[in-house]
């Protein structure tokens, strides 16, 4: 049996990385403790509404 785990919010990258390099080492990182992910992701950088603090 498997759990599942949603996950919500916003990860804060370099600026001198791109959305791909971000997602090839979460990818990597998920892989690496035999997990999977399921889901996506978007570079919200221009959109106010959702910057951090």
């Amino acid at each position: 049996m498997s759990k599942l785990i949603q996950v919500n919010g916003v990860v804060e990258i370099k600026d001198t990385e791109s959305h791909d390099e971000f997602l090839d080492k979460f990818i990597e990182f998920v892989e690496s403790n035999g997990w999977s992910f399921g889901g996506g992701t978007q570079d919200i950088t221009d959109n106010e509404d959702e910057k951090l603090d």
